[in-house]
């Protein structure tokens, strides 16, 4: 069985992954927090994305790695800096240096985010972030890039829409993954054979959809799930979410609008 090392595994994406990776991986979680509930085939390694040293002997003897970790919100440019953008350096060096070549990066919307609702958009577009979150996701997948031509890493980025159990208002019937659909496009990064650097979008079968995710289907995604089943409930409330011109035209919605400091709900990631 393979071991992947999952880091951020406390974090709201990494508590839906896990109960579904299990079986398939013997998982590595990290996390500066406590990871709690470990099942077989799980082990808890902290460490902070910061500590290049103590991150890749987290990686040391890792199959695969999945980047959960680092801020998972809008915040200042000083907490987007730190966590997300020398840790996910961090990352992609400790991989290098431990011999890892599998990656899979949580890329996000917020990367293309200031891209209008009425364009729909394929993964070769220029990155056009909607917050210092979204510039972070994509110097990720920029890096994700580096590593791969440079050194040779096999790197996924899944722009992930928004992962839980159900869609909750309008925008997510466009962008929405169900933790299963989202665990086969991870799957398909940590094993497809012939990932050299590749962007997907992180969505369930949506109708309402504003991305071509085929990319994803060319590698094998099949989404399981569909955000139209929910749609009949949450339409009953009108056909937008808010008052705000602007995060109803773009498919970043509320992270358009956000100055330093503001932390709308995460979409996970």
């Amino acid at each position: 069985m393979k071991t992947i090392l999952m880091t951020g595994a406390a974090g709201g994406v990494g508590t839906f992954l896990r109960p579904e990776l299990r079986g398939k991986y013997a998982l590595r979680l990290s996390d500066v927090r406590p990871v709690g509930d470990l099942q077989e085939g799980e082990t808890y390694v902290p460490c902070d994305l910061a500590d290049l040293k103590a991150l890749t002997e987290a990686c040391r003897g890792a199959d695969g790695i999945i980047h959960l970790g680092g801020n998972p919100a809008e915040d200042t440019w000083e907490a987007i800096h730190d966590a997300n953008i020398v840790g996910c350096r961090n990352l992609f060096e400790a991989a290098r240096l431990a011999g890892t070549k599998r990656i899979v990066f949580a890329s996000s919307n917020h990367a293309v985010g200031f891209y209008r609702r009425d364009d729909p958009i394929g993964v070769d577009v220029t990155p056009r972030p909607d917050s210092r979150y979204g510039v972070s996701k994509a110097f990720g997948e920029a890096m994700g890039a580096l590593y791969a031509d440079k050194y040779g890493c096999e790197v996924t980025a899944i722009r992930i829409g928004n992962v839980d159990r159900r869609p909750i208002d309008v925008r997510r019937l466009a962008i929405w993954i169900s933790p299963r659909d989202l665990a086969q496009l991870v799957c398909i990064g940590l094993e497809h054979p012939d990932i050299h650097f590749d962007v997907v979008y992180g969505m369930s079968d949506n109708k309402r959809a504003w991305w071509d995710n085929s990319n994803a289907t060319r590698l094998g995604y099949n989404p399981q799930d569909k955000s139209e089943d929910y749609a009949a409930d949450i339409l009953k409330g009108g056909n937008t979410d808010s008052d705000d011109a602007a995060a109803e035209t773009y498919q970043g919605g509320a992270f358009v609008s956000l100055e330093d400091g503001g932390r709308p709900e995460p979409d996970l990631p």
